[in-house]
């Protein structure tokens, strides 16, 4: 067997009037991600991670935010599309780690709702899947409203 790690980031700025999308979940919020796509970063980041554990390079290679195939795409779509990448290439998702930082919504009524719908989409069980929610004490970008931080880790394994 053959085990491999990767790391992902994304960042998207909030406006007023936009539809907050974490985690493949629509979130309550009257702020919403600046995006080519929906501007779920908590799949982008997720996306980045897996790809870069398959040496895969990045989301930005495979779905860029110049094509406008991928204008408002639901980033499900693009998560789907990526595990099939790591199928073609015999790598499964072991684990995924997620750190969410965003000041306000508080997301912990949607954390187990992420972690579903995630698991689904990459073909595993919900206890694969850690989605982890913070602020930044006010501090920064993030800290006054401004913006979504989100990290995530991922294991694969090649049977």
């Amino acid at each position: 067997m053959d085990f491999r790690f990767g790391l992902g980031y994304d960042s998207h700025r909030l406006a007023e009037g936009l539809p907050l999308v974490l985690g493949g979940v629509n979130i309550p919020s009257d702020r919403g991600c600046v995006a080519h796509s929906d501007g779920d970063a908590v799949i982008h980041a997720l996306c980045d991670a897996l790809l870069g554990a398959a040496s895969l390079q990045d989301i930005g290679t495979h779905f860029p935010d110049t094509d406008p195939q991928y204008k408002n795409m639901d980033s499900t779509i693009l998560l789907g599309k990526t595990v099939e990448l790591l199928e073609q290439k015999q790598w499964h998702v072991n684990h995924v780690d997620l750190t969410i930082v965003l000041e306000k919504p508080k997301l912990s009524a949607y954390k187990s709702l992420m972690q579903s719908t995630l698991a689904e989409i990459m073909h595993v069980s919900p206890d694969r899947v850690s989605v982890k929610a913070k602020t930044n004490e006010k501090m920064g970008f993030v800290g006054r409203g401004e913006g979504v931080v989100v990290m995530a880790a991922a294991t694969l394994i090649q049977k």
